[in-house]
């Protein structure tokens, strides 16, 4: 800590060395945005300039700049640096309390469902996982799940979900675990989605760019659905063809919000 410190930054510092183990780390003012409104539990978060932060969300965010303004603390951009793996082109990162694995899985079971879950089948790329966290967000999915060995939680994808997990139930589970609710896969085989009209409490399942859909995964599927596309093109990255599908459900008449 440099001699610039002032207590509540030193504070802040010591709070963010014992929390950071067991926290979930939001890198940049938009994460940390997101997560105040989404009502996530933030036990510290820093930035290093103040002003400039709260001027930010009196431009952007002006519904939480009351909450951002008591969370803050200033610190120096060393003691900043220090903290976290890459530095935000904001200056800003928080630490936040992960939803319990219980409450999301309580979100996953409820039934009616008026919103579909999204299953990614053993997903490979961080930064894709990510992305789908924010469109499923965007579009009110019920929750994100994903199957195999990737933490949904890791700092690389709640960075490319800008802090919108806690917008939505995101949980890791064996195909065996899936919600209830019929099975919509997606697979190049598949009946043409334009066909077809995707309920609110379908469970719609993409698997990884590569390998395609598990064996398991498949054998649970009770349809199999293709996205229209031109000849000779191998596949849409995986957060685009979410982003289709569930416009898909909300243009023939889901409830997208």
């Amino acid at each position: 800590m440099t001699d610039a410190a002032t207590g509540p930054a030193i504070d802040a510092v010591t709070d963010w060395h014992r929390l950071a183990g067991a926290c979930v780390l939001l890198d940049g003012f938009h994460a940390l945005k997101h997560a105040v409104r989404f009502g996530a539990r933030i036990p510290v978060a820093v930035t290093t300039d103040r002003r400039a932060t709260l001027e930010l969300a009196d431009e952007l965010a002006p519904d939480v700049r009351d909450t951002l303004d008591a969370l803050l603390a200033e610190v120096p951009e060393p003691a900043y640096t220090s903290l976290v793996p890459r530095p935000h082109p904001t200056g800003v990162a928080a630490l936040a309390v992960r939803p319990s694995r219980a409450a999301n899985l309580e979100a996953l079971a409820r039934t009616p469902r008026t919103a579909p879950v999204v299953v990614l089948d053993n997903p490979r790329n961080l930064g894709n996982a990510g992305a789908v966290i924010r469109l499923a967000a965007g579009f009110g999915a019920t929750g994100v799940v994903m199957t195999g060995t990737l933490d949904p939680w890791h700092p690389t994808v709640v960075r490319g979900g800008a802090g919108l997990h806690f917008a939505t139930a995101v949980e890791r589970l064996a195909v065996a675990e899936l919600p209830s609710g019929p099975v919509f896969a997606l697979d190049p085989e598949g009946d043409d989605i334009r066909g077809l009209k995707l309920p609110d409490d379908a469970v719609l399942a993409f698997g990884s760019e590569r390998s395609g859909l598990s064996p398991e995964l498949r054998a649970r599927a009770d349809h199999l659905v293709s996205l229209p596309m031109r000849p000779q093109v191998s596949s849409y990255n995986l957060a685009t063809s979410v982003a289709m599908t569930l416009y898909h459900w909300s243009f023939t008449g889901g409830r997208a919000f």
